[in-house]
């Protein structure tokens, strides 16, 4: 993928506050949930109880107190029994677009990838449910699952200080089939599986990467897939027309010439890859979401909340 250097002047440099980052897009979306039908989607109805004199009449059964005469309020309660597995791709790949590794509005894959996590931790959080955080690529790292303050801050700081990393040195790459084979084994409890990834490591091999899915699955993991791009560089190779050169972001290496010599040979081993993945996905009951970061978080949040209604 092409590199550039130069990072845009309005770049996103103060890391620390990449959790406020999540928090806003939560909020924002959640503002324009009123006329979904996912409105509610983390509680439940559990029974009625008479109404307390200061209390707030939000949760008043209106209906039931024309029948009654009496004031009543609905009791909810609350869906804590999720155990939630996040797996980040921090493969040099996953830092393309470079120019675009720090921007808060049009991000990097990486960036992307953080933020839509620590926005749905915040879903999590407001419901109880313990979240654990793997990263796989050029970083090792697994967490414990939890779900108080102090956990969900240190994802946060960790997510925030491999984005300030901007590219990771390991020498050796942790793929992400042996990382789902490891889960597999290691998960015992049902758990939800969400995974950020551009995939670009397993399109060599597929095979081995939809084993380690079809592994995970057999373990009655829900797994939420989202392949995570650059749509208009990645999967359609819309470049000028001309020379150009591409650094290969995972080894460094450069390779010039004319993307349009190649773009519809490109084109067609891209869609047979995702004929292929949507296929599997299928078949294995994972649930598959071509995201491109361009595009917004939205589309990662709605996803979630439909995740939600399948579960429960």
């Amino acid at each position: 993928m092409t590199d550039n250097q130069a990072l845009e002047p309005y770049e996103y440099r103060d890391f620390e506050h990449l959790e406020l980052l999540a928090r806003q897009v939560v909020e924002g979306f959640i503002t324009g949930l009123h006329k979904s039908p996912f409105h509610g989607f983390s509680v439940e109805f559990s029974e009625h109880r008479i109404y307390n004199p200061g209390e707030s009449v939000r949760n008043i059964d209106w209906k039931l107190y024309a029948r009654t005469d009496r004031l009543y309020t609905k009791r909810y309660e609350e869906e804590t029994n999720l155990r939630c597995r996040f797996l980040l791709d921090t493969s040099g790949s996953m830092f393309y677009p470079r120019e675009r590794m720090r921007q808060v509005l049009n991000p990097s894959k990486f960036l992307f990838g953080a933020t839509s996590i620590l926005a749905l931790m915040n879903l999590l959080k407001r419901q109880r449910d313990a979240v654990g955080l793997s990263l796989f690529g050029r970083e090792d790292f697994h967490s414990q699952t939890g779900s108080t303050y102090q956990h969900h801050k240190a994802l946060a700081t960790k997510l925030s200080q491999v984005l300030e990393e901007k590219s990771l040195q390991g020498e050796e790459q942790v793929s992400l089939s042996d990382q789902l084979h490891l889960m597999a084994e290691q998960t015992d409890r049902r758990s939800l599986v969400v995974i950020f990834s551009d995939l670009l490591e397993v399109q060599d091999d597929p095979e081995s990467f939809l084993n380690a899915l079809q592994h995970l699955k057999h373990g009655k993991h829900e797994v939420v897939l989202f392949w995570t791009i650059d749509k208009d560089t990645e999967s359609s190779f819309d470049f000028d027309s001309g020379p150009h050169k591409f650094v290969d972001l995972e080894s460094g290496e450069i390779l010039r010439l004319n993307p349009a010599e190649i773009q519809d040979a490109y084109q067609k081993q891209m869609q047979s890859f995702r004929k292929l993945l949507k296929e599997k996905c299928l078949q294995y009951r994972i649930d598959l979401h071509e995201v491109d970061v361009a595009e917004g978080y939205n589309p990662v949040l709605q996803s979630y909340l439909i995740k939600r209604k399948k579960l429960f």
